[in-house]
């Protein structure tokens, strides 16, 4: 037994740790507002089983981070059947939300009719493809929902982060620009490949100046989907003395065939990297255009050293 100034024993009693006041305090964790709108990721290119892995990679990811979210996956080039079309969800949604309130009344409750988006959607495309976004926002039309289209995830210092891994990985670059070893392989020059036209390339330069500085080699963005541009950056870099290039793909994957990429490599004499693919910081990014469509406020991200 023990009284309020101490233990009759002598023995310590195990106080409850007061709350931490002040700008310290650990925050409360953030979950999904009830009745909030469903994410959902718009995927383009190909339907496949590759692409639905890393479509479930990227929605699980922002799942974890957002406990309650209604994520879901719409294919631009769905068949409503194995894969979905971005279509086909939306409507599922508006259904479902339409049910859902019906069975509330139904059950007594008072509540409101819904109102504001059905859905937020966000394409998975790290930088503007004019042709994509068209077919995205003609979906959107086409469900007759009411639905918020996001931006594309970058330019961003997680996509910078998520490049420099890819390189590494292929042994392209040093991991870590604090170890003092080098790479023999270490490409002195980077092409940042991506799909979209000119306005893509410069999206993806502002990237590309984040990666340069993260590891200290030129980098240059150029066209896979335009003839001549991947050579001609290629030049631009030879001719300013780098020797030992690499592509680096400014693409998550589903949005363009890898034969490009490979065309492209062996026209320039370059090793390539992989796309980013479901590197973590792609789920968390397509979260945070969710989020800020919501107003929600997320936890600052930055891009941590790697």
């Amino acid at each position: 037994m023990s009284s309020p100034t101490g233990p009759e024993s002598g023995l310590p009693v195990r106080m409850p740790r007061p709350r931490q006041p002040g700008r310290h305090r650990r925050p409360e964790p953030l979950v999904a507002p009830e009745d909030a709108p469903a994410f959902v990721l718009a995927v383009p290119g190909a339907p496949s089983a590759a692409t639905r892995s890393l479509a479930e990679e990227v929605v699980s990811i922002a799942r974890s981070e957002l406990p309650g979210l209604d994520a879901r996956i719409g294919y631009l080039d769905g068949d409503d059947k194995e894969f979905p079309s971005l279509r086909a969800v939306l409507a599922g949604a508006s259904e479902e939300r339409t049910a859902r309130h019906e069975q509330a009344v139904a059950a007594g409750s008072d509540a409101k009719a819904p109102d504001g988006p059905v859905a937020v959607v966000v394409p998975l495309l790290a930088g503007p493809d004019n042709a994509l976004l068209r077919q995205t926002r003609q979906a959107v039309m086409d469900s007759r929902v009411a639905a918020e289209l996001t931006d594309v995830l970058g330019p961003h210092p997680l996509l910078a982060e998520g490049l420099h891994v890819r390189l590494s990985e292929a042994g392209l670059a040093r991991a870590d620009r604090a170890r003092l070893f080098t790479v023999a392989t270490a490409a002195d020059g980077i092409i940042l490949a991506s799909v979209g036209g000119e306005e893509a390339v410069q999206a993806a330069g502002i990237t590309g100046m984040l990666l340069a500085a993260r590891l200290a080699v030129p980098v240059m963005a150029a066209a896979l989907d335009q003839d001549g541009s991947i050579a001609s950056i290629a030049e631009q870099l030879r001719n300013s003395g780098s020797q030992q290039l690499a592509l680096a793909p400014y693409l998550i994957g589903p949005e363009i065939d890898t034969a490009l990429l490979t065309a492209a490599a062996e026209e320039v004499d370059c090793a390539t990297s992989e796309a980013l693919g479901a590197y973590p910081a792609i789920g968390k990014l397509a979260l945070a255009k969710y989020t800020a469509a919501l107003g929600i406020a997320q936890q600052p991200q930055g891009a941590p050293a790697f």
